[in-house]
């Protein structure tokens, strides 16, 4: 392309650029993928209230996060697999978001291995993404492994323990491409995995998880624990009941269950339950700096994007992935400046139109 200026611009490239197998995998949503639309679509129902006559000579997006200043209150979520867009995937990724002073998560079921990503960024703020396995001793060595590494959280997913059924794979009977490894099964125990056997990591994943393991996970790490995948108040307080560190407003990007509301939707009614306990965040559909401007405006201390960066690894590598964060950062200025905030706590509902209010 001869200039990308959005998001948008980035997805093309990618369209044009992916094999069928790998788009497949990254685009598609569970079912009908009403959900994976649902998640875009929510954030053009809030209207933004534009504000004059306000110094906005200087605009501040930097936020604390975990103990972390961050550069913008917008990080990049956990996506799996990211070699299939670009040969250094998740360390071409870490890297553009050390670059931009942006929080990167590290997929579990990533091709480069937590000590790769490790050494690739640093100086990046690193959080690594977990699943609870069958085996226990299994998700030990994971978490023991990100604490040497020097990440400093985790983000348990919980909205996993059956996986939602994707159309587009199952149509192009998907298969990772025989020369990626998934680099944090390394063990002899699980060698399966390096085989290309996604039945055996699906068979990992542990269907009988409780609240009870979130207790157990905490019995196991000195980092803190956020629970990713809580789209429920009633979730979101079990969480902080067993010492969530944090509760990330999450539907897989619609692919798990077709049909359930749109993250930004969520997002009111959990901060409502729990923000005062602990901090709570989102991810899911945000396309543009407005949509991550609405997410703070609704309580979140910060939101995640994930198919984005992928299109920007697939554009052009670790540039591409930063050009991702850069043109998110550039929109999330704008727009604050013209609703005529300057800071991000200042974000608050009564930059929405009164109809809007109402309906929170």
């Amino acid at each position: 392309m001869s200039r990308v200026v959005c998001i948008d611009d980035l997805k093309q490239s990618a369209l044009a650029r992916l094999d069928k197998n790998a788009l497949g995998y990254y685009n598609s949503g569970a079912d009908g993928e009403q959900t994976l639309r649902e998640n875009i679509a929510a954030f053009q129902r809030y209207r933004l209230r534009p504000r004059c006559m306000v110094d906005i000579s200087t605009i501040d997006l930097t936020q604390t996060v975990l103990g972390h200043e961050v550069s913008m209150p917008i990080g990049v979520a956990p996506t799996a697999m990211q070699a299939m867009a670009h040969p250094e995937g998740e360390c071409a990724t870490a890297r553009a978001a050390e670059e931009m002073g942006a929080v990167f998560v590290l997929s579990s079921v990533s091709n480069k291995s937590i000590e790769e990503v490790a050494d690739a960024a640093p100086r990046a703020i690193k959080w690594f993404q977990l699943y609870i396995l069958k085996d226990r001793s299994m998700t030990v060595r994971m978490v023991q492994r990100a604490e040497q590494a020097g990440f400093s959280a985790i983000v348990l997913t919980v909205d996993a323990q059956l996986f939602g059924r994707k159309l587009a794979d199952a149509r192009n009977g998907f298969q990772r491409p025989s020369h990626l490894r998934v680099g944090n099964f390394t063990s002899d125990t699980d060698q399966a995995a390096h085989r290309g056997d996604d039945d055996y990591l699906q068979a990992l994943f542990d269907p009988s998880l409780t609240w009870d393991d979130l207790s157990w996970l905490y019995s196991v790490t000195r980092l803190p624990v956020l629970v990713k995948g809580v789209m429920t108040p009633e979730d979101a307080v079990a969480a902080a009941d067993r010492g969530a560190s944090g509760v990330i407003v999450s539907n897989h990007g619609g692919r798990q269950l077709d049909g359930c509301i749109a993250t930004v939707d969520a997002l009111g009614p959990v901060v409502a339950a729990v923000g005062h306990r602990c901090p709570v965040f989102m991810d899911g559909g945000v396309r543009r700096g407005t949509d991550a401007l609405k997410a703070l405006a609704l309580g979140a201390r910060m939101v995640f994007v994930g198919r984005p960066l992928l299109w920007g690894l697939a554009h052009d590598g670790q540039r591409g992935a930063r050009l991702v964060l850069q043109l998110l950062h550039s929109e999330l200025r704008l727009a604050m400046g013209l609703c005529g905030v300057t800071k991000v706590a200042d974000v608050t509902e009564e930059i929405f139109e009164k109809s809007e209010r109402s309906q929170l």
